[in-house]
């Protein structure tokens, strides 16, 4: 039987910022606007993102398996690529693994039916939107991540819609200023997504996860990572400009040369993968330090 320490391994616990920033960012806003926060809606919120998260980490590690991703691939670079590798291993079974992000994702909808019950039937779809397309991202028989459609689902998931389902459950409405602030969080996340494909791209391409990286190759893929990554910003700066945000998330800004200097790596060493790697962290760093700041600009504001 595995130990608790592999099962968080499993749970790749690091990766949780992903859904935590867009649930913090959410809840300022909401704050900003309505001067409170209902903390036990703010408690419930997290607790269901998080959940939903875990379940998608855990069912990419059994799919990627199943199809053959993550045995045939001899490049990836951990923490960051590969998948946990547990089940490659032998230290946990397949069927196991599968079992815990179902139990994850049933946990994660309890919580967003309690949340539909105190908030409205709106917060179920979100959650349930969530569910399908983490399950789905790489199981059959859509495998949305085999077909190109990875990278935005990310970015929609974990910026757009926990960021809206957020402000949501705090106010019982959507706005357009929760829409465009969460595009920084989904520009940079889909960054994520498109530079950690880089050292797994030549085992997705022979197992036929035909990623965006896999179809433009690395070389090409750097420019669309630039582009995505430096998209981020632009909200930040209209939204200003026009008093659709507050003045003070300009602060999100100083991020910007984490992002440049993960471009960079990238152009450098695209398709070397440990020399990769600081721009894999570079850009978790920029998508974990956006997020903070922009929620330090909404509690200053």
């Amino acid at each position: 039987m595995a130990s608790i320490t592999i099962w968080l391994g499993e749970l790749r616990l690091a990766f949780l910022t992903a859904s935590v920033m867009p649930v913090l960012l959410g809840t300022a806003i909401a704050r900003h606007e309505a001067g409170s926060i209902d903390w036990l809606l703010f408690a419930l919120t997290l607790a269901g993102a998080v959940l939903l998260h875990i379940g998608t980490n855990v069912a990419n590690d059994y799919f990627d398996h199943r199809s053959g991703t993550d045995p045939a691939n001899t490049r990836f670079v951990r923490p960051f690529t590969g998948g946990s590798r547990l089940i490659q291993e032998g230290l946990i079974s397949p069927g196991a693994v599968l079992a815990t992000s179902i139990c994850f994702f049933a946990a994660g909808l309890g919580i967003g039916i309690v949340l539909a019950v105190l908030r409205g039937p709106l917060v179920l779809l979100f959650g349930v939107v969530g569910l399908v397309s983490g399950y789905f991202y790489t199981a059959p028989p859509l495998r949305l991540a085999h077909r190109g459609l990875g990278e935005l689902t990310v970015g929609a998931n974990f910026g757009l819609l926990i960021v809206m389902g957020t402000y949501y459950v705090q106010t019982g409405r959507i706005s357009a200023e929760s829409i465009v602030a969460s595009l920084p969080l989904a520009c940079l996340i889909a960054a994520v997504i498109i530079i950690n494909e880089f050292q797994d791209s030549a085992a997705d391409g022979a197992a036929g996860k035909r990623t965006l990286v896999v179809r433009l190759g690395t070389e090409r893929a750097v420019v669309l990572f630039g582009a995505v990554s430096l998209l981020a910003y632009v909200p930040i700066i209209a939204g200003a400009a026009t008093r659709l945000l507050p003045p003070p998330t300009l602060i999100g800004l100083a991020t910007i040369p984490l992002v440049v200097r993960a471009i960079r790596t990238a152009g450098r060493h695209h398709d070397a993968s440990r020399e990769l790697a600081p721009a894999n962290a570079s850009t978790i760093l920029s998508h974990l330090c956006t997020g903070i700041l922009l929620t330090v600009g909404y509690l200053l504001a």
